[in-house]
């Protein structure tokens, strides 16, 4: 059984720290993006890995929980515990040192703390490219992207962040550290113990730094919008795409009207790419090598793509700012959506060749319940898509509270019916937990429970979060 933080466990702490890694404003920590919880808990922010280390090790000895938080962002509950004992809240905003760089290997070596967009900028300065890239990149920081193993735009190229991953430190859940920043590409000295930690979403282990792969800048890039009649026709869109241009596409996204509509409706203001908006379209987006031109690999594939009934209409972008005016469109969209507020949203992925199935199907088992709005949009190169139902104009998703939960089980088990998995690329956190329970291979849960009783026998890492907290 965990114990609740105390008077006197604090004052611990405070004998045990230094001042300034307490925060006394805590309440910013204590709520989650779409204000469906509220946590609890003693707020620190140790600035290194030493000081995580005595910090953990204090509360194995106390027997209180550890709630890892990183930047924030996650949609799924995985940083905020709103039932049972207190725990402390770990915050890794003031390890935010990137440590090493090292050009000629591709590798930057980071604290866990580092923001997205910081890393991004120092591989730029180097003329490298660090291609893991999201909506929250300005304030998600790597340990906990790489806690829930995040996944963004760019997974049809560069892969997941765990493809994106050399070496960890790892703070243990009894305080010692495992020195594990590896700069190697190859290792196979026993389990890869670095894989087990990245997507574990702090269940096994606090990540303190990170060795990550930087690849080379694409001499060009370029973009486009392009108008398809059906999710079918994207598919094979996308399949046309990857025989010209082979694996020099890093983000093919689809995006339906319905996202356009929510932008016109409550912002942000957007430059519409079309005069008349499609059903339908993708954004893809190219890095291609010196000597190939983007707008020529673009045009030559909304011509090859018309002619097969593939395109109705394209807009390739003719500068830089219309490229990013393009992501710009895509990324405005999850914005829209918080302004309208989703009854129901689903981070889903299924085999790609059933999705233009999936979307009917799940289409049509929504209606049955009820009049709602659907924002279908995402990463249709990896099949990961974001499937979102929202009120009809006039109401608000609390009409619909009662209505949530019979949408949700619609959703995942068409998904999990599909051969899909019901969360894509957020994680489990504390929202899901049930879901990977009620989906999850009975052998897979067992073997996730026993890596979890070895490593934290005392369950004070991140409890309650992936696997569902032992009663005692």
């Amino acid at each position: 059984m965990l114990n609740p933080v105390t008077p006197t466990f604090t004052g611990h702490l405070r004998n045990l720290l230094p001042a300034a890694a307490f925060k006394d404003d805590s309440a910013a920590y204590l709520q989650e993006p779409r204000d469906r919880w509220t946590g609890q808990g003693l707020v620190v922010a140790p600035a290194n890995t030493q000081e995580v280390a005595a910090l953990v090790r204090a509360c194995a000895k106390a027997r209180v929980g550890v709630v890892p938080y990183a930047g924030g962002t996650g949609l799924v509950g995985g940083q905020i515990m709103g039932e049972g004992p207190a725990p402390v809240v770990l915050s890794l905003e003031r390890m935010n040192r990137i440590r090493d760089v090292y050009p000629m290997e591709n590798v930057l070596v980071c604290d866990a703390g580092v923001i997205l967009a910081d890393i991004q900028r120092a591989a730029e300065e180097i003329d490298r490219l660090f291609p893991l890239s999201l909506g929250s990149e300005g304030s998600a920081r790597i340990g906990g992207l790489l806690s829930t193993n995040a996944g963004g735009v760019n997974v049809l190229r560069y892969g997941n962040a765990r493809a994106l991953c050399l070496g960890l430190e790892v703070v243990r859940p009894d305080g010692s550290i495992w020195h594990g920043l590896s700069r190697l590409r190859k290792d196979n000295t026993g389990y890869d113990l670095r894989h087990l930690m990245i997507g574990a979403e702090g269940t096994l282990g606090i990540i303190t730094g990170a060795a990550l792969k930087l690849s080379p800048q694409p001499f060009a890039t370029g973009a486009a919008m392009l108008a398809v009649p059906s999710p079918a026709a994207a598919l094979d869109l996308l399949a046309l795409a990857g025989a010209q241009m082979g694996d020099t596409i890093s983000a093919f996204e689809i995006i339906h009207r319905q996202g356009f509509d929510f932008l016109a409706e409550v912002g942000p203001e957007v430059r519409m790419p079309f005069a008349d908006i499609p059903e339908w379209c993708v954004l893809i987006d190219v890095g291609l090598p010196a000597g190939l031109s983007p707008d020529a690999a673009l045009e030559a594939l909304f011509v090859a793509g018309h002619e097969k009934g593939l395109v109705s209409d394209g807009v390739i972008a003719q500068s830089v700012a219309q490229r990013q005016a393009f992501w710009h469109i895509r990324e405005s969209i999850p914005i829209a959506n918080r302004r309208i507020g989703s009854v129901s949203s689903h981070d889903i992925s299924v085999p790609l060749s059933v999705i233009p199935d999936f979307i009917a199907r799940g289409n049509a088992a929504l209606a049955d319940i009820g009049p709602f709005r659907i924002n279908c949009f995402g990463h249709l190169g990896d099949g990961n898509l974001h499937y979102n139902v929202f009120p009809m104009p006039g109401r608000t998703r609390d009409d619909h509270e009662e209505q949530r939960g019979q949408i949700k089980q619609t959703v995942h088990d068409l998904v999990h019916a599909l051969g899909g998995s019901v969360s894509a690329e957020h994680g489990v956190g504390r929202l899901k937990v049930d879901d990977l329970e009620n989906y999850g291979d009975p052998a897979k849960l067992a073997m996730l429970r026993a890596v979890k009783d070895a490593l934290d026998p005392l369950g004070i890492m991140n409890p309650g979060a992936v696997l569902r907290q032992r009663s005692e």
